[in-house]
């Protein structure tokens, strides 16, 4: 079965498209994979492009996008919608309603850091190897997991803590 998940933020450009492009890279047929902002900023940020180009990961088609776009007639049900936002920064989560699982997965915004682009960059790669962390304990999950809500929310929630040193060992 193909689960349809809205990673979702505020402005589109970062997190929620990083989490989106490199979802939909690994998942294969198991998800139908989308982003979307409260307030979307437009266009998605060149560090974020960048950062998914050199890990290999396919831009296209990515766009900043308001979510008003999944809730018209005949748009993708959603299964899954994951915030990105910051809580801990107090950046504003859109809050969603619908009948689907939601799950937090809070990370700082690359596209808050400052100094060089160097800097920057840096801050894209950090940003995106917590999302690969997240991304990889999400695909671990057991086929099974999704016949039982909340055994569904609780390892999602879960999943919302993971780092990238999980990962990596680092």
């Amino acid at each position: 079965m193909t689960h349809n998940v809205l990673f979702l933020c505020t402005g589109n450009s970062a997190r929620s498209v990083l989490a989106e492009a490199t979802l939909r890279a690994w998942a294969g047929n198991r998800f139908k994979v989308f982003s979307a902002g409260s307030q979307p900023t437009g266009t998605v940020n060149p560090f974020a492009l960048a950062q998914l180009q050199a890990e290999g990961i396919s831009t296209a088609g990515l766009w900043s996008k308001s979510w008003d776009e999944f809730t018209t007639p005949g748009a993708p049900r959603m299964d899954l919608v994951v915030t990105v936002c910051d809580s801990a920064a107090a950046e504003t989560c859109p809050v969603a309603f619908g009948d689907f699982l939601r799950t937090h997965w809070g990370l700082p915004d690359p596209a808050a850091a400052v100094g060089s682009d160097d800097d920057k960059r840096a801050a894209f790669r950090q940003a995106h190897r917590v999302i690969q962390a997240r991304l990889m304990a999400f695909l671990a999950l057991p086929a099974s997991v999704w016949e039982d809500r909340a055994q569904l929310k609780a390892a999602l929630d879960k999943i919302g803590f993971v780092d990238a040193r999980d990962a990596t060992g680092e």
